[in-house]
């Protein structure tokens, strides 16, 4: 086990929370019209009386945007615990369909899979990542490790505290300052987190807004031409048959 270096987290987040604000932009530049509107339901915005294009666009991006987001700074937050794991206990990438990381700490090992937050998965989700927790521990048997396997599911936000953890089927779950805590052995790191995260947000949050009022205009103008009526009217018939006709 080495010394955690909080300086070394810090510099380190600093240098790669641009990847995310990159991935962000790059996936706003790439939205298509048409990509987007198959998989939406043209019967609710009609059912709420929308007349307007934009405020179809503007739901439409908000949701798929958000989602979106949701996925790609998962991910960099994935390989931020890598990095810090990696740091504190060796920890590393497993080599198993499912584990995220794979260390050893006070005599157990620990495998994990990490997740944003909490409420990450329906239940064919959970039942999935039980049987990759079992068949983690069986490949780990037959290799003949007898160290105690603790399966976790780590999320990166959330409350969980250790008189309320629990065992769900054959894993613990824990969320926010203990997923943290676990993987780096720092008490306060889910705090001491936030401020490089913030590091030039101001200037990147105004390229990604630039960019994401110009696809505004640029979808709505698509959607002007394609979806609407000579008087502007929103051409509902058409819209519809492009969702979901069979043609």
């Amino acid at each position: 086990m080495a010394k955690f270096d909080l300086a070394q987290v810090t510099a380190y987040v600093e240098k790669h929370i641009a990847a995310f604000h990159k991935s962000r932009l790059t996936k706003v530049e790439s939205i298509k019209l048409k990509q987007v509107l198959k998989s939406k339901n043209p019967y609710l915005y009609k059912a709420k009386n929308v007349t307007q294009s934009r405020d179809i666009i503007e739901s439409i991006l908000n949701a798929f945007i958000s989602s979106s987001e949701e996925g790609i700074f998962g991910n960099w937050l994935e390989q931020l615990a890598i990095y810090v794991n990696d740091m504190v206990y060796e920890g590393r990438k497993a080599g198993i369909d499912g584990i995220d990381l794979d260390f050893d700490k006070d005599g157990k090992r620990y495998l994990v899979a990490i997740k944003s937050g909490p409420a990450w998965g329906n239940d064919s989700q959970v039942k999935k990542l039980i049987d990759q927790f079992d068949t983690a521990r069986k490949r780990l048997a037959t290799s003949g490790s007898r160290v105690d396997t603790i399966c976790v599911n780590g999320c990166c936000y959330g409350k969980s505290k250790p008189e309320t953890e629990y065992k769900k089927g054959n894993y613990y779950k824990m969320c926010g300052a203990r997923f943290w805590e676990l993987i780096s052995g720092e008490k306060d790191l889910y705090v001491n987190l936030i401020e490089p995260l913030g590091k030039d947000a101001d200037e990147m949050d105004l390229l990604f807004r630039t960019s994401y009022d110009n696809l505004v205009n640029r979808l709505d103008r698509e959607f002007l031409i394609d979806f609407c009526k000579e008087n502007g009217a929103i051409d509902w018939e058409k819209l519809v048959r492009f969702n979901s006709s069979c043609e």
